[in-house]
This record gives C-alpha cells, structure tokens and sequence, in this order.
C-alpha cells in the first residue's frame, strides 16, 4: 500500500491560522486560472482511500458541501462520531493505531490512501507510514499558524521527485520518503567504498 501527503502551505510552513482560518488560501485560488487545479483531481483519481482526523473532518464539513461524493474516507477519533444525514456511507470512523489501520486497508484490497491533516500526517510520519509528500507552496508569509511539520525522534529523509513552479506563484515538489533500510544500505555502500579507497 502507498500513502502519500497532498497538501498546500504558506512559505513559512503553515497549513493554518491558529484559528484554523483559511482566507489566506481562499484568496491564492483567487488567482489561479479557471481549470486549474494544480493536480488535485488525477491525485484524488489515484486514491482508493483518503485518512484524515477529527478536526480537519470537522473543517471540511464547515464547507458545506461535502467534496469527496462517494470516495471512502476514513476519520480518526479516540471517540465515536455520529455522522450527519446526508453524507455518503463510504464515511466511517476509527480509532485504530495507524499500522492496524493500514494493515487492516491493505487486506480489504486498498492500495493507495491520502494522508490529511496536520496532527495525522505527523502521526504517520513519525512511524514511518509516508511513501510520498507533495506540498504546494502559496506564495504568502503569515508568521504564525499551524505547522505541517513537528516535532519528531529523528530524521526523516526525503528523495526529490519533481517540481513545477505554476505560472500564478504556486510552486509544487514531491518528495519520496526514503525507507530506513534504504539509508542503511545507502551508507554501508558509502563505508564500502570509502575504505576500498585506501587499500593498496
């Protein structure tokens, strides 16, 4: 299974205001040409499945509209959710830890699932449940804000795999996340022919 990160920040990191306010955002689509979604659509065409916690479930329905149609999502809560009337059945909630979940997915035939929210995506990250990560730069400093990155164990490595700078100001990267047993390899590799080097 695949499980990758879509997501926009401001330059300085931010998914968020502090209140979760969005206007900044709203006002960068503003911008952007009719048409344009910067991928959005043939990423989302690529998801069998899209994970996402309580407070960013919370967020999308303030919308209004409910934008997944028919697109199974998966909300984490520690707490039961009563799901509203009127949004679609492929909704459910869990409070798995995130290797059962995913592992319980993977059996269930799901092979690529979209990691969202600030607090969920660093919950994967940090044990090491990422395969990839695009990020949309917004061209806007806000100074303060949620962050879409925190504190963490150790480093997590990344491996560029393109970026397109949009004629608007937006810039896109995607980034895999280098597998640990890679890095190791990558290093014993390193040593191999470092010492190899000096020897007569």
């Amino acid at each position: 299974m695949k499980a990758s990160v879509y997501i926009a920040t401001s330059l300085d990191g931010f998914i968020a205001r502090k209140d979760d306010g969005l206007d900044w955002l709203d006002k960068a689509n503003a911008i952007v040409p009719k048409g344009e979604d910067c991928g959005y659509h043939a990423f989302m065409d690529s998801v069998d499945t899209l994970i996402m916690g309580r407070k960013t479930y919370e967020k999308v329905l303030s919308f209004g509209q409910w934008p997944y149609e028919e697109k199974p999502v998966v909300v984490l809560s520690s707490h039961s959710i009563v799901f509203p009337p009127g949004l679609p059945n492929t909704l459910s909630h869990s409070s798995e830890s995130t290797r059962d979940l995913l592992e319980r997915l993977s059996k269930a035939g799901v092979t690529h699932v979209y990691i969202d929210g600030g607090n969920t995506i660093q919950r994967f990250l940090s044990v090491g449940l990422i395969d990839e990560i695009t990020i949309t730069v917004i061209p806007v400093i806000l100074g303060d804000g949620i962050p879409l990155f925190g504190p963490l164990e150790k480093d997590i490595h990344l491996s560029h795999i393109r970026t397109h700078v949009f004629d608007f100001g937006f810039v896109q990267t995607t980034y895999s996340v280098t597998p640990k047993e890679a890095l190791n390899e990558s290093f014993v590799s390193e040593r191999f022919l470092s010492l190899a080097s000096k020897l007569p």
